[in-house]
């Protein structure tokens, strides 16, 4: 069975990082993509980032381009979301999420097929 264990949210001050890390089981780590949605309050979830199965090749939402960047280390069955310049409406549960492919298949939820729990990222102005 396929688990995904998100960390690393918490509450930081606009401008500031975070970084979260999404630790992967039940399958070979290297063989999939992985992706980042997010959900805030009283919104529709949204598509944040995705990489590849190599690292070779990532996608970010315009939202967050220049200020976020996924990566991988697939010797620690482990993907990041480094978030850089935080803003108040990045606020949200962060999502970890893998593909049913090594390629990265699209931006929505359907292209994705096992979930993590989600972790709390909080950013005061």
């Amino acid at each position: 069975q396929v688990q995904l264990a998100e960390s690393g949210g918490g509450l930081v001050q606009a401008g500031g990082s975070l970084r979260l890390s999404c630790a992967a089981s039940g399958r070979t780590f290297s063989n999939y993509a992985m992706g980042w949605f997010r959900r805030a309050p009283g919104k529709e979830r949204e598509f944040v980032a995705a990489i590849n199965w190599s690292g070779g090749r990532t996608v970010y939402a315009d939202s967050v381009k220049g200020r976020f960047t996924i990566s991988r280390d697939n010797a620690r069955n482990t993907a990041y979301l480094q978030m850089d310049s935080l803003k108040p409406e990045d606020t949200a549960v962060y999502y970890c999420t893998t593909g049913p492919t090594g390629n990265i298949r699209g931006r929505t939820g359907l292209d994705y097929d096992y979930w993590g729990q989600g972790t709390q990222v909080t950013v005061s102005s």
